[in-house]
């Protein structure tokens, strides 16, 4: 009996893995774009807002009527921002980090 419990557990064990598995690339990259985004920008931008100009959310609707359509517009807004916004710096957000943001930025908030 207690071996046949063994068996079972050591199952939905291997069951589990093979079910959920190592996360992919992509999922990890954008679990790093989701940190950096909470670390650096969800103060301003909770849930996607803008607590500072409520017309310039990270939706997609407030983002095309400002011209932000791509990573590279997100990333250069980041490193040149209107008036409001903080500036990142590259020795604040690496440009790796500044395109994890951007590709979570845009696969977020649709």
């Amino acid at each position: 009996m207690k071996r046949s419990a063994l068996i079972l557990l050591v199952l939905t064990a291997v069951c589990l893995l093979a079910v959920t598995g190592v996360p992919a690339k992509g999922a990890a990259k954008q679990g790093l774009g989701e940190k950096l985004f909470m670390k650096h920008c969800s103060k301003c931008h909770p849930n996607g807002g803008n607590v500072v100009t409520v017309t310039k959310t990270l939706n997609p609707k407030d983002r095309e009527a400002n011209n932000v359509k791509t990573e590279g517009d997100i990333i250069k807004l980041m490193r040149n921002p209107g008036p409001g916004m903080v500036k990142f710096g590259k020795n604040v957000i690496s440009e790796k980090d500044a395109k994890a943001i951007a590709e979570y930025i845009l696969k977020t908030f649709k």
